[in-house]
């Protein structure tokens, strides 16, 4: 096939359309039940961060600037507020990652996905397992093309969750939208050619914007195409397409094939969900750092120097050294270690300004060393292969903690259901403690046996 781009030769088979043939063909009947399950948890989990988040200071900008609709197509935070489809997306999408307690998997990809499919999934009428199929569909999606890249988008300051996770949240509205091989193709292509995110926004207003704006962009997309909107079936892997533009080094793999609907990748990587509200860059040193101060107990006022051994990626994306607020304290292993040996644990009280001004919360900050390196994990892509810290104290005494390599509620250290009970009913206090939770959480975990998902808003929204 020759491009419209150039007179390069390309593939008979463009990235787009194999992910498009994939996405018009995939069942819910074709799903392995273990990916129903990942899915399912992953509604639980994103549904509790969104309502948590909604009343934070960026989400109500964002709300101001778009307004509401009494007779809008979908919901906004799981209240009876409503909005225009794309537009709820977004802001659903914003409140679920403002508190950075959303799941990680190379990026944030639930946080951009979840919001997307249940605003478009609210105006289509579509069922629970109709919701359920297009989440996997749309991880897959994401693993598919997040994985082709084998440098660290960071590095160039790209934020890998709003320049792919538009992709993504595309290929899910598609399936929804019960959309062909060549309509699906098209949405992946215009989500690829909205698609954009930046690093130096951690820790401010602008990552959950733009996170939401991702949210926003799949679901538009799915419906441009539907309505005859088209772009280069090559938009994904041209010279001149968009793998190569966004690749910081350009090393980047098109030439494999996919193997979509027969490597699960929602199974062998699927999302870890988050144990604490913070950068995923900086779950290890907590894990870390909760050992030595729940196990030894060392008094914060003993401690001379404590030292983090952490990547150097890590350390790059973990840039704010002395933060003055809960949301640049976000992105803080100084931060983290500090807040771990005064509290003994790192909650969403712990990411107040009130808590992060405390004068001895910055001053323990500041005897914070961080140490980097580049001893890379092969099976964790940017990831160094342990964290690790070590509390100086008085008198000489050093206290070394574990080397931890996976963090709690990863994939290698699953959440159990209880703690993930537990977080959600968290979330739903800390944002809306007027909302019935338990029948929330009940709802959501039967998602992909309701006939409809206005069942699921009607269960979320009834009696509020």
């Amino acid at each position: 096939m020759t491009s419209t781009l150039g007179n390069q030769m390309e593939s008979t088979a463009p990235l787009a359309r194999t992910l498009g043939e994939f996405i018009a063909r995939t069942r819910y009947a074709s799903l392995p039940a273990q990916a129903v399950k990942i899915a399912k948890n992953a509604f639980i989990d994103t549904v509790g961060v969104i309502v948590a988040g909604c009343n934070e200071p960026p989400v109500r900008v964002l709300h101001k600037t778009l307004g509401a609709d009494t007779n809008g197509e979908a919901a906004l935070f799981f209240g009876k507020a409503r909005a225009w489809a794309p537009h709820a997306a977004w802001l659903n999408g914003a409140a679920g990652h403002v508190l950075d307690y959303d799941d990680f998997a190379r990026g944030h990809p639930s946080v951009v996905l979840v919001p997307a499919i249940l605003a478009e999934g609210e105006a289509l009428d579509a069922s629970g397992a109709d919701i359920v199929n297009a989440y996997v569909v749309g991880y897959e999606v994401w693993m598919d093309l997040v994985m082709r890249e084998r440098g660290s988008y960071q590095t160039k300051g790209l934020h890998p969750t709003s320049l792919i996770a538009p992709l993504a949240a595309a290929a899910a509205c598609a399936k929804l939208r019960r959309l062909n091989a060549d309509q699906a193709a098209s949405a992946l292509g215009l989500a690829a050619h909205q698609a954009s995110g930046i690093t130096i926004g951690h820790g401010t207003m602008a990552k959950s914007f733009q996170v939401g704006k991702a949210a926003y962009t799949g679901v538009i997309s799915a419906r441009l195409a539907e309505n005859g909107m088209s772009t280069s079936l090559q938009a994904l892997d041209h010279n001149q397409g968009f793998l190569r533009a966004v690749s910081p080094t350009g090393d980047v793999d098109i030439a494999s094939a996919s193997r979509l609907g027969e490597d699960w990748r929602i199974i062998k990587h699927g999302p870890n969900l988050k144990c604490y509200p913070v950068c995923y860059r900086v779950h290890r040193v907590v894990d870390a750092t909760l050992e030595v101060a729940k196990g030894r107990s060392p008094d914060p006022r003993d401690v001379q120097k404590v030292e983090v051994l952490l990547g150097k990626i890590d350390a790059m994306i973990l840039a704010n050294h002395e933060p003055a607020t809960g949301l640049a304290a976000k992105f803080s292993a100084e931060f983290a270690v500090a807040a771990c040996l005064l509290a003994k644990r790192l909650t969403l009280a712990e990411l107040t300004d009130e808590f992060v001004g405390r004068p001895e919360v910055q001053q323990l900050m500041r005897r914070v060393t961080v140490i980097t390196n580049e001893n890379y994990d092969p099976e964790a892509p940017g990831f160094s292969m342990y964290d690790q810290v070590r509390v100086h104290l008085r008198h000489g005494q050093v206290i070394e903690s574990a080397q931890v390599r996976h963090a709690p509620g990863s994939v290698k250290r699953p959440i159990i259901a209880e703690a993930l009970a537990t977080k959600f009913l968290e979330c739903l206090r800390f944002g809306n403690p007027e909302l019935d939770a338990a029948r929330m959480l009940d709802a959501l975990k039967r998602l992909d046996a309701l006939k409809s998902c206005r069942e699921l808003t009607h269960e979320i929204t009834a009696d509020v």
